[in-house]
Parts: structure tokens; sequence; C-alpha cells
């Protein structure tokens, strides 16, 4: 679970992530490019922020454990906020809010267990370390843009990544846990 072979420095920063498929992940990726350029954007809903892991490998097997039998889910990319502590601006979870926040609390325990510095709150981040004095014109623009973006603010988390962070700070895909499919009647309805 390292990168060995890659030419970068691992640190002991883990996170448990969701990305979210195109077109919804190319246009959140172009708006945080456009908002804080320089940027290293891929669109995600982060299960387990970042944390440090005594035992990955253990963390892993636990995360797959705990996740063998957790049905694939829908989740809704609703409004935009600025978390006020951080000036972190981002976009909010509709539905599949409540499915975040109990596999939050399923996960973060055992070789997976981090004493957060905020609570837990599902988001899709879209600008962070913003300069002084910039949050209402990014928050403004951010705000206009996700009010005309056309498609379906709805998707599928079929898979959960766990990643690892860099000493150049960029998130490495260590391993993927496949959710169970949701199962269908005859009709066509999820179970």
């Amino acid at each position: 679970m390292s990168a060995d072979g890659c030419g970068l420095d691992c640190i002991n920063c883990y996170a448990l992530v969701a990305y979210l498929p195109d077109p919804l992940a190319a246009f959140l990726d172009e708006l945080r490019l456009r908002l804080i350029p320089g940027c290293k954007p891929h669109a995600h809903v982060t299960l387990l922020p970042p944390r440090p892991l005594a035992d990955p490998e253990e963390a892993l097997r636990q995360l797959r454990r705990r996740m063998a039998d957790v049905p694939a889910f829908e989740v809704q990319a609703s409004g935009l906020a600025v978390f006020p502590r951080t000036d972190v601006i981002y976009v909010d979870i509709g539905q599949g809010r409540d499915t975040l926040i109990d596999l939050h609390a399923q996960l973060n325990r055992d070789a997976l267990w981090f004493d957060e510095p905020f609570p837990y709150h599902p988001h899709i981040t879209l600008a962070q370390e913003i300069q002084p004095g910039r949050l209402e014109e990014l928050e403004a623009i951010a705000r206009q843009a996700w009010s005309g973006y056309p498609y379906p603010r709805m998707f599928p988390v079929e898979d959960l990544v766990f990643v690892q962070n860099t000493v150049q700070n960029n998130w490495l895909d260590l391993a993927s846990v496949r959710l169970r499919e949701q199962s269908r009647d005859l009709e066509g309805a999820l179970v």
C-alpha cells in the first residue's frame, strides 16, 4: 500500500472518499480550478477525513469487512454553503446525507479511528485556503456557476477509495472497496 517506485514521498495521512462521476465531477473540478487556480481537484465526498493510522493494512482489512454488506446508494449534491470557521466553500449533500453520516460512524473506530477536529459534515469541497478578502467574491462566482449547472445532481456511490497523502500533497488511490449492488425486483424498482 505504499507509493514505492512512483517518485512520491508518502506520509502517514489517510482518508476514505467516494469519487463523483462525470459530468458532475468534471463541472465541479473546473469550477474548483476557476476558484483556486493551481489546486489539484478530484471531486469527491469524504467519508473519513484525513487521519494518521498506526496500521494502514489492518485499517483496510477493517474497511473491507465493514463494507462487505453495505449496498450502493444515491447521493444528491444540493445547495452551496461556507464553513464559517474555516471559510471553505462547499456543495452540501441532500439525499444520502444520513447514509454517509451512518457510514462515518461505523467506520471511525478501531484501526480507522481518529479524534477528528470537526464534527463530520458530508460535503464536496469547492474552495479552501482562500486568500484573505476574497471569500465573498469566490462564493458569488461559485453560487452563480452552481445555479446554472444543467445536469443531474444525483450520483451513485458504488465504490469507496482508501487514499494516502504525500509530501507533495498528492492523494494516491491505494485500494477501492466495491459496495454491494442494490437488488431489483421484477418491475425494476430498487429493493
